[in-house]
């Protein structure tokens, strides 16, 4: 791994915002290639974290320090990202997590993933509304619409999303994924959606998927 790479990872897992996006610059000047830097600097970093937090070395601090110093990272990052595709139309991926949720650590990863698999991101954020979800999904109609949740508590929401895009006519033309810890593959099919995404990882390749991509 090259040492610029290795220097924005340590950044994000330290939460250390300012370096993080410095350090991306950086990396940019020096012509680096923009999915490098997102793969095994950014992603991996944000990855790291998340391990760190499954391991109960992390805490909720640290994490939202390492989130932030993703989302730093991310913007110097996300233009040209965009400016690396192969010139057909980028999909449109609307993300969010659901309401009462605030859970943003999954999210962020899925965005990162996608975005660097060519997807059109548009991140409505955490503890998003039933309509906030649909007035996104008329305004920006995408191909696929990602539902996050992190508290069993709160992922009965992704049903009554589904269940409104169904009541106004828009479900037909849209896929739906969810995520997040408390879900599974039987929830995802109780609840009507078209895929699951067991991971970040597993999420990008079945949005993949779904677009014929």
């Amino acid at each position: 791994m090259s040492e610029k790479y290795a220097e924005i990872l340590n950044a994000i897992v330290e939460g250390e915002d300012d370096d993080a996006a410095k350090l991306v610059e950086e990396a940019l000047a020096e012509g680096l290639a923009p999915l490098d830097i997102l793969n095994q600097g950014v992603v991996a970093g944000i990855s790291k974290a998340g391990d760190l937090w499954k391991a109960n070395k992390y805490f909720l601090p640290d994490v939202i320090f390492a989130a932030d110093a993703f989302k730093a990272a991310m913007v110097p990052l996300e233009p040209r990202l965009k400016e690396g595709g192969d010139g057909r139309p980028a999909s449109k991926f609307v993300i969010g997590v659901v309401e009462g949720d605030m859970h943003d650590l999954g999210k962020s990863l899925v965005t990162a993933l996608l975005q660097s698999a060519g997807f059109d991101v548009i991140d409505l954020g955490i503890d998003v509304h039933t309509d906030t979800f649909i007035e996104a999904v008329k305004e920006h109609k995408p191909a696929i619409l990602g539902l996050g949740a992190y508290m069993s508590t709160t992922m009965l929401e992704m049903k009554i999303i589904i269940e409104e895009l169904e009541k106004q006519g828009l479900r037909s033309s849209l896929k739906i994924m969810v995520g997040g810890v408390p879900t599974s593959q039987e929830f995802c099919e109780e609840v009507g959606a078209d895929a699951w995404g067991k991971d970040a990882m597993v999420t990008m390749e079945k949005a993949l998927e779904l677009v014929g991509g």
